[in-house]
């Protein structure tokens, strides 16, 4: 079912709940409310927060507050309020369908996802990035590649300089990157890429090679994509079919002393890994069926022609006579051991999950991606910071972005939790307030329901 929702701020001011639209300089107070800023590892407790034009205007005492009579007041006696999430692979519908658009955007706000960087652009996605950031609908804040440049689309030098080109005059935010790009194509594409500035991210094609990758200064390597491949000595003499997937099918060759050398190279090239393991642990893992995915409650937001194509797809992977449940779990345990090495060497770390994709849905799959960066070893507050103040810092935005503290966006998330002391708090969501519009538990209930699939 469609959901269309006007600009409105959804407040709690009863029991069940009411719509209101927000004017000009009507603050939102959160009272009583124990704050996660995410700058640092700490928890500011009992606080006042003061939210006015989609700014934070205040943090501190009951007693310094001010605010006006008919500031709208949300009790966060025991509650938590942390930076809203970014969803750094994320995908929208790449068509002219808007109400879709809408839909996905929707799931994904309702799951306290305040920022997505969307993987796969279209040309009808700078409309609805224009719409979303006038505030015409209600959704995160968007940041949009253009189509992708790949293999089919970009097969000489000349195609992907007039692609980059052309994607820079029309206004999109970077370039994606998809497999099949040659050497010399690959060349030309960066190299236009950064005279034009504007940046290019995504996926490492099998030719191009992790190495050459990073050192042309790709800003995103996603999905750890060719990190397995660049490990693996004599990679020349390996065709790309028999790699598989991220490299699952030679996981077991790879020579792990050159992880290292490779953390050094991304770090100094100021090259950021967006790890998707939720692909990994959800499509590629032998130790969960896919009727067992199939038959989560989340599910109920995808239409069942979705989830049929998802279970043949991770059916299909699991019968492939290459595939060897033992050498697969030793490829994730790989990946985990690639994430926590990022993390332990300062490379810097986006959070995301490339959804909707298999067995990922909206706004849920992003809370996983949080726990498998834990499973991976890092801390909550470190698998946090990769969608929030790291999110800042990629942006170049630090005092905007990914923190609570003053004159910081108005992204946020109300928790019935700590989620610095477990990762899964992050689902306790009792609030999003994207800017100036304030979405309470019973209104989430709300949109999430009518976001279900017949």
């Amino acid at each position: 079912m469609k959901l269309l929702m006007t600009l409105a701020l959804f407040v709690c001011l009863t029991p069940c709940f009411s719509q209101e639209v927000i004017g000009k300089d009507r603050e939102i107070v959160f009272k009583s409310v124990n704050v996660v800023p995410m700058d640092r590892e700490s928890v500011l407790e009992n606080k006042v927060v003061v939210v006015k034009n989609g700014k934070i205007q205040y943090i501190g005492d009951a007693k310094k507050a001010k605010y006006r009579k008919n500031a709208i007041v949300v009790d966060g006696q025991g509650r938590y309020l942390m930076p809203g999430l970014a969803e750094m692979h994320a995908h929208v519908p790449p068509n002219d369908d808007m109400e879709a658009m809408k839909d996905v955007l929707l799931l994904f706000a309702a799951n306290g996802i305040t920022t997505i960087r969307g993987m796969l652009g279209h040309p009808k996605h700078l409309e609805l990035r224009s719409m979303v950031n006038s505030g015409q609908i209600v959704g995160p804040r968007f940041y949009t590649s253009g189509p992708s440049l790949s293999g089919s689309s970009a097969k000489t030098q000349d195609d992907a300089i007039r692609i980059v080109k052309e994607e820079k005059q029309a206004g999109y935010d970077f370039l994606k990157i998809h497999p099949g790009l040659t050497k010399d194509v690959f060349d030309a594409m960066a190299r236009t890429a950064h005279a034009e500035n504007i940046p290019f991210a995504g996926h490492v094609s099998f030719q191009v090679g992790v190495w050459k990758a990073i050192e042309a200064r790709q800003q995103t390597i996603d999905h750890l994509d060719a990190f397995v491949e660049g490990l693996v000595p004599n990679i020349k003499d390996v065709k790309e079919e028999d790699a598989g997937l991220f490299g699952m099918f030679i996981a077991d060759r790879v020579d792990t002393t050159r992880i290292p050398s490779l953390m050094k190279a991304l770090r100094n090239n100021n090259v950021w890994v967006v790890p998707t393991q939720a692909l990994a642990e959800r499509w590629i893992t032998p130790d969960v069926t896919a009727e067992t995915f199939r038959n989560d409650p989340e599910m109920k937001y995808m239409d069942s022609k979705t989830l049929e194509n998802w279970t043949n797809v991770k059916t299909n992977l699991g019968n492939d006579p290459r595939y060897d449940p033992e050498k697969i779990r030793a490829y994730i345990k790989l990946r985990r051991k690639l994430i926590y090495e990022c993390n332990r060497n300062g490379v810097g770390l986006l959070l995301g999950c490339d959804a909707p994709q298999i067995f990922n849905v909206p706004g849920m799959s992003t809370h996983h991606e949080l726990k498998y960066l834990v499973d991976a070893g890092l801390t909550p507050y470190e698998a946090l910071k990769t969608g929030t103040l790291n999110v800042g810092a990629f942006y170049k935005k630090p005092t905007e972005m990914g923190v609570v503290r003053q004159g910081a966006n108005a992204d946020l998330v109300l928790l019935n939790a700590n989620p610095l002391d477990n990762i899964s708090n992050t689902t306790k969501i009792e609030g999003v307030l994207l800017g100036d519009k304030w979405m309470n538990r019973a209104t989430l209930d709300e949109v999430l329901k009518k976001l279900e699939k017949d």
